[in-house]
């Protein structure tokens, strides 16, 4: 029998979300609801488990992890993509790795979802109407306002198209953008300095690398204006998350929409969550029912895929040299 695990089922939605059944006799699937506490607990967890679907980052995949997993044959993640996998110690240890297609319109909806939240203060008035109260917060527009876009590739580039009916200005940097690509997008690019300082809304759409770590720290959130706000659903260490907590304790930025944290889940105690001035949810960028329908049934093609022999959507090719599928009893 082959056991495929599917990891971090944070809502009991993976099993409804595929037709797992289609897979071949023999192959028994299980999910995990919750995080591991450690490493130690996710080897001990996994070590059945010849097969293993991460759903996107939630779960790391560091080299110290898969030398602990010597039964370990196929990493399935979900999107095109996985920054959490070591991938030249999977291809070493010949663990073929496979992705899916991603869906980036639903990480741009969150951004205007966060956006809007936060300036208008519209979890705090939620609240107070649960509670029999009336309008206590004054919103700020988003009209004739600017919005300043660290990166402008997909994701980018959606954010940038729906600020043209709220007739925002749109200005744009990141390290290797032009000038044409930002007109091409309804952008001007300007330097990172002048976008913090000019910007009445930042929003971060980087991937996370060793150039973009730590990209915002004291120095730069403290270029923006007080009346200003930042947002991120990219990922957390693109801030220095103790300069964020600081500027926003000290009224330095107006408030923040985050998505995407240093630590996640986010613990229960960490400041964030005390701060009147920011609106949090838990890196919900792609979680829809669309995006899972996708990241599930082509997990679940690549794992037929593969235990027929013909791996699809690989990440590391170099590693199909070694290719030998565990038999299906």
């Amino acid at each position: 029998m082959i056991r495929v695990a599917l990891l971090d089922d944070y809502q009991g939605v993976a099993m409804d979300c595929a037709p797992w059944h289609e897979l071949p006799r023999g192959v028994k699937v299980e999910t995990f609801t919750a995080p591991f506490r450690d490493l130690d607990d996710a080897a001990g967890q996994l070590g059945p488990y010849p097969v293993v679907m991460a759903m996107r980052e939630r779960t790391r995949f560091p080299r110290e992890l898969l030398e602990r997993l010597p039964d370990l044959k196929l990493l399935a993640t979900a999107g095109p993509r996985n920054a959490a996998i070591d991938m030249q110690a999977a291809s070493e240890m010949g663990i073929v790795v496979c992705g899916t297609g991603g869906a980036p319109g639903t990480t741009m909806e969150l951004t205007w979802g966060l956006m809007l939240a936060v300036m208008r203060h519209i979890p705090g008035e939620h609240n107070r109407m649960r509670d029999g109260g009336w309008q206590e917060t004054i919103g700020l527009g988003l009209e004739g306002k600017t919005l300043g876009l660290l990166g402008l590739g997909n994701i980018g580039a959606q954010v940038a198209a729906v600020a043209k009916p709220f007739h925002m200005r749109v200005i744009a940097w990141s390290h290797n953008l032009t000038a044409e690509r930002a007109a091409e997008c309804g952008a001007e690019r300007v330097d990172k300095e002048d976008l913090l300082a000019q910007a009445d809304v930042v929003s971060i759409h980087l991937r996370l690398s060793e150039r973009t770590t730590a990209l915002l720290g004291s120095r730069e959130l403290a270029l923006m204006k007080r009346s200003a706000y930042l947002i991120n659903t990219s990922r957390g260490p693109i801030v220095e998350e103790s300069a964020l907590v600081d500027a926003l304790q000290r009224g330095q930025i107006a408030g923040a929409g985050l998505d995407v944290y240093d630590v996640e889940p986010l613990p229960p105690g960490h400041p964030l969550r005390t701060l009147d001035n920011v609106v949090l949810t838990p890196h919900l960028g792609y979680v829809t029912h669309e995006v899972y329908a996708r990241f599930y049934g082509e997990t679940l093609e690549n794992i037929r895929a593969y235990l027929a022999g013909q791996p699809t959507r690989v990440l590391n090719p170099d590693v199909l040299q070694r290719l030998r599928p565990p038999p299906v009893a």
